[in-house]
């Protein structure tokens, strides 16, 4: 069969499903009692071992199938769940993880499964049940009903079945005596089976039969449409079959009849029937309205959305030029239609957070348990949707941040009581929309940043501190001199990967700033445009240059006035308002030549936490441009994210803001 087709299905998929087993696990490490997540994380696992089985992929079949071995004795009471054995299960994925990168990648390289196997080999093998207490998840059915042992899982799936008027069945199948293959004459039993129903027990074992480690005796439990007499011809058509009895299993008798445990270990959740229905109801109509799109295909729809939005201003452009009025109503009805298709591919582009967000709980919970530090760590905001451009770039600066928060911030447990704080540290990471922008921020409560330190290693590395701020210095740390392994040593760590992170917040045409106080902790706030697409501009003139400025960085707009203009260290300032603001000249910035215009203007702009003036000779209005990368060629253009068609059909610069402080 060729399965080519549903590689992009198989990849996609088993990445959501490794995903969720994470999550899963981390909530059963925190409520090892909760039967119901032990029950998902079994029936996730099998979805993959079904996927990489049809797909051809044994290796991760069978490492999946082992894995299902030690959930199961989770399911059955047989073991604990405990900090070791969950992290020989989340090494288990991220091998998993691994195999399934390299297929998508197209590698040859294998992945060494034999060492993850042994791991989960042997804690299968582990009993942590006291065998004299008798485990509550296994019930025996009264003789006249049910003979084999079902556990909670078998018997949840018997009501469900029921509950869509399925039958259970039991059937006891009994081979002749000279039967010569009797592996092979199961296997066409078992599939005869299946072809009618699902097999949800089975005695002996699927590994046995395989064997053929088993006498002449077969007991399975059916979950089938078809009656009970039905069930029993089909089996006894079968040759060398020499009796067959079946039973209806109900499960109102299983209740009645199973036994009652000592002492129960699993709880499922408390819900009631009536709200599984309603929740199942409602997630199967969810998933009705929703489609797979190909992320190219988003992209091409937004490429010509951007390009509709060019000929827009180009046709207002037209009107104006040429005072059309008959075009003027049509052309208003197109633009606002436009308008609304660029909101909503916009909208399509939206992800949450939570995409990004998901894989680090995990991260923390492997630095807490390798450092053996607590840490809570706490999630808000992950609903808060950024442009998936943004998604996929923001992943690496944030592990960077917490990374660092956990190994660096966070003190150990024995320095954390003798500073009298809680023994537990804590880990926010925090999402929240402001206005155009995304604020991501990342807040640990522990020992801060040492603002002396920091100002000797910048002295160190030739970075003159003198007239600086407290605050000021400390931001020092993003400088590309502060990440080396000597700082890891002398400020707590927090100089490793800053430079990246500031490099790539930068990048993505946001801030990041720090706010820290030393002994109760750091916050790094990250700001991030919503889009990086089509953004609303301010259009200005420098010298005989035409520039675009984002206006989400436009506090506001001034006049500009020479008695305004001071010295402060050498450099110029303005006045307003009695606060000093920097001063950029932006024909000197960027070397434009000057031109003399009677009027000038001060655009006041605010990145992060800091603001500055940007001289400009004039303002030709605000207009919705769209945003094209500059390419390879240009990247050396730093104070430029990129550049966009006016109307008139000149290209113009975009200015980067925060690459001018």
């Amino acid at each position: 069969m060729d399965t080519s087709q549903y590689m992009n299905m198989f990849l996609e998929e088993s990445m959501d499903n490794l995903q969720t087993l994470n999550e899963s696990l981390l909530e059963l490490e925190k409520n090892p009692n909760d039967v119901d997540k032990v029950n998902e994380i079994f029936r996730v696992a099998h979805t993959i071992k079904g996927m990489a089985a049809t797909m051809g992929f044994t290796d991760i079949a069978e490492l999946t199938h082992k894995m299902e071995d030690v959930l199961s004795k989770f399911r059955d009471g047989q073991l604990n769940v405990t900090q070791e054995v969950v992290t020989v299960l989340f090494d288990c994925l991220d091998t998993l993880e691994r195999m399934v990168s390299n297929i998508e990648e197209g590698t040859d390289s294998s992945v060494d499964i034999e060492p993850i196997i042994k791991s989960l080999h042997n804690i299968s093998q582990v009993n942590d049940v006291d065998g004299s207490q008798e485990v509550e998840s296994l019930v025996t059915l009264e003789k006249d009903n049910c003979s084999m042992e079902l556990n909670d899982y078998d018997m949840s799936i018997i009501k469900q079945a029921q509950e869509k008027d399925f039958n259970a069945i039991e059937l006891s199948i009994t081979l002749s005596e000279n039967t010569l293959l009797k592996s092979a004459r199961a296997f066409l039993i078992v599939k005869d089976l299946e072809e009618i129903g699902e097999i949800i027990k089975s005695k002996p074992s699927t590994e046995d039969i395989e064997n053929e480690d088993f006498e002449l005796q077969l007991d399975f439990v059916l979950i089938t449409t078809s009656s009970e007499d039905e069930v029993k011809k089909l089996v006894e058509n079968i040759s060398e079959v020499r009796m067959v009895e079946t039973k209806l299993i109900e499960f109102q008798k299983i209740e009645e009849s199973a036994v009652k445990p000592k002492e129960v270990k699993l709880e499922p959740k408390e819900v009631t029937e009536e709200k599984k229905k309603s929740v199942k109801k409602e997630g199967y109509k969810k998933s009705h309205q929703s489609v797979r799109v190909d992320l190219e295909r988003i992209d091409k729809l937004m490429n010509m959305v951007s390009e509709l939005v060019i000929y827009r201003t180009r046709l207002e452009q037209i009107v104006v030029d040429h005072k059309s009025s008959d075009l003027t109503e049509t052309l208003e009805q197109v633009g606002r239609t436009t308008t609304d298709l660029q909101d909503l591919v916009m909208k399509i582009r939206m992800l949450p957070l939570d995409t990004v967000f998901n894989r680090f709980p995990r991260m923390i919970r492997d630095i807490s348990v390798e450092l053996n530090k607590e840490i809570n760590f706490v999630i808000e905001g992950a609903e808060t949707e950024l442009d998936r451009t943004v998604i996929d770039e923001i992943g690496e600066p944030l592990i960077h941040l917490l990374r660092n928060a956990a190994d660096h911030g966070i003190e150990t447990k024995e320095e954390r009581i003798a500073k009298g704080k809680p023994a537990v540290g804590t880990i926010k990471l925090v999402a929240y929309q402001e206005g155009t922008k995304a604020l991501i921020k990342v807040i640990d409560d522990g020992a801060g940043i040492n603002v002396e330190k920091v100002k000797a290693k910048a002295e160190k590395v030739g970075i003159n501190t003198e007239g600086l701020s407290d605050d000021e210095i400390k931001n020092l740390i993003f400088a590309q001199g502060f990440s080396t392994n000597e700082v890891v040593t002398d400020i707590s760590g927090r100089g490793v990967g800053m430079d990246v992170v500031r490099a790539k917040v930068s990048a993505l045409g946001g801030t990041v700033d720090l706010i820290s106080e030393e002994g109760k902790g750091s916050t790094f706030v990250i700001r991030l445009p919503l889009t990086l697409q089509i953004i609303q501009a301010l259009l200005v003139n420098v010298g005989n240059e035409t520039l675009a400025i984002s206006l989400g960085f436009i506090d506001r707009v001034i006049d500009y006035k020479k008695d305004n203009i001071k010295k402060s260290n050498g450099k110029e300032v303005i006045i307003y308002r009695d606060d000093v603001i920097p001063l950029v000249r932006l024909n000197e910035r960027l070397n434009i030549e000057c031109v003399d215009t009677e009027k000038k203007f001060v655009i006041i702009v605010k990145v992060g936490e800091k603001t500055i003036g940007l001289l400009v000779d004039s303002l030709m209005g605000q207009q919705e441009i769209v945003i094209k990368p500059l390419g390879n060629t240009l990247s050396s253009l730093k104070e430029y994210i990129g550049a966009t068609i006016l109307g008139n059909g000149l290209v113009t610069l975009i200015l980067d803001v925060g690459a001018l402080i």
